[in-house]
C-alpha cells in the first residue's frame, strides 16, 4: 500500500511539472509575438537606410526618393 501511494504522489508531482513547464513556454512564446511586433531598429539598420547629409539637403540622395520621381519636370 506504501508503495502505490508514493507512485500515485509521484506521478502527481510528475504531472504537476510538466503542466507547470507548459504554462512557461506559453508565456515565452506569447511574449516572443510581442517583442515580435515591435522591433526596435537597431544602430546597424540605421546607419544603413540612413544618409544625414541627404537628408538635411546638403548632397543629393544616392537613391531618389519617391516624392523627388513624381514631381513634374520644369
Amino acid at each position: 500500500m506504501h508503495r502505490l501511494q508514493i507512485g500515485l504522489f509521484g506521478l502527481a508531482a510528475m504531472l504537476l511539472l510538466v503542466g507547470l513547464a507548459n504554462i512557461i513556454m506559453d508565456r515565452a512564446r506569447l511574449a516572443d509575438k510581442a517583442d515580435a511586433a515591435v522591433q526596435v531598429p537597431t544602430i546597424e539598420t540605421v546607419r544603413k537606410n540612413s544618409d544625414p547629409l541627404a537628408d538635411i539637403g546638403v548632397v543629393p540622395a544616392a537613391e531618389p526618393t519617391s516624392s523627388a520621381m513624381a514631381a513634374p519636370a520644369q
